[in-house]
């Protein structure tokens, strides 16, 4: 430590802070700029939230900050770019938590170990998903709908995503919770599952509001809750599914994520950056329009997250009797 930084740090003891936060202050970013790698293909959820996050860090950093699609193997190609960079904090990950919760359920050769090859440095937004029915199902709400789903057992079939989707885990654990029958139809992708809603192949599902926009600006499509804990800004007249199920909170964080040996000071500095820019109000509207919500967290916090996600997926897919390591 310098003798400068430690007549700042007496400065800063002298005032109740931290000696800690002061090195992790000075923490330097790399001079040779950020990549945001994003696991998927352009366009979607963390690829819109990395690109938001980029251009928000460049202006603070003052280096240039770039978003990388490395998509392929279930998020591996990513991981394995990561984790063979340097752990100088100039190659970061920008992902949804399913692949260190929801994958490692189902897929039993990942080339990845999520719990030891990468360490959560932020949480950055979510992402809540939206119960949607077909106009033409008689119920107007959510207790509406689990009265008729009860008095129809079997009769009703939802779409998700895909087998291991947060669609079909969130109304996997509905249904475990309330004891409703219900049949899964799995899609490939809501790009699928939402026409099917709309030709009436299905009755009802949990998608993203931005699928599910035009059906429900028709008319075509009712929307009766969300899967989060508590309303969401997006659509503050819907209940959360959690007014009937206590505790219920499956909304899937979108996060940034690093090399697992990166220096804890480093660490500290891009969440702290990280979360400065996620807290800023000007970043509800373009985030509202992609149907997402910031949800800013420390690694400390977002740690917490991710573990009490995995106990809660490792659950439900274990209740409901979901193939696992496949």
């Amino acid at each position: 430590m310098t003798q400068a930084l430690r007549y700042l740090a007496l400065i800063f003891l002298g005032l109740g802070v931290q000696l800690s936060e002061v090195v992790y202050a000075q923490a330097p970013y790399p001079n040779t700029g950020v990549k945001l790698t994003v696991p998927f293909a352009a366009g979607g959820v963390p690829d819109t939230t990395a690109r938001l996050l980029a251009q928000k860090l460049q202006d603070r950093i003052g280096q240039a900050v770039v978003v990388e699609n490395r998509a392929g193997g279930n998020g591996a190609v990513a991981v394995a770019f990561i984790t063979s960079q340097p752990a100088d904090g100039s190659t970061l990950l920008v992902t949804d938590s399913t692949l260190l919760t929801v994958s490692p359920l189902f897929i039993s050769q990942l080339p990845y170990d999520p719990q030891k090859d990468l360490v959560p440095i932020a949480a950055l937004a979510r992402a809540p998903l939206f119960l949607a029915v077909s106009a033409d199902t008689p119920v107007k709400t959510l207790q509406e709908f689990i009265n008729y789903a009860k008095a129809h057992p079997n009769e009703l079939n939802y779409g998700s995503a895909g087998v291991g989707s947060t669609h079909q885990l969130t109304m996997e654990a509905m249904k475990s919770a309330l004891g409703l029958k219900i049949t899964h139809i799995p899609y490939r992708g809501t790009g699928q599952a939402v026409p099917a809603l709309l030709g009436g192949h299905i009755q009802v599902l949990w998608a993203a509001y931005p699928s599910l926009k035009a059906g429900v600006e028709s008319g075509r499509i009712r929307l009766l809750a969300n899967n989060g804990s508590g309303r969401s800004p997006l659509l503050p007249e819907l209940p959360p599914l959690a007014d009937i199920i206590p505790g219920f909170d499956l909304v899937t964080p979108i996060g940034l994520y690093g090399r697992h040996d990166m220096p804890e000071a480093l660490v500290h500095r891009i969440s702290s950056d990280a979360s400065a820019i996620m807290k800023n109000p000007d970043m509800e509207a373009p985030l509202a329009a992609l149907g997402m919500e910031p949800a800013p967290g420390d690694s400390a916090t977002f740690k917490k997250m991710i573990q009490l996600e995995i106990e809660a997926m490792t659950k439900i897919v274990e209740s409901a009797g979901l193939r696992q390591k496949q």
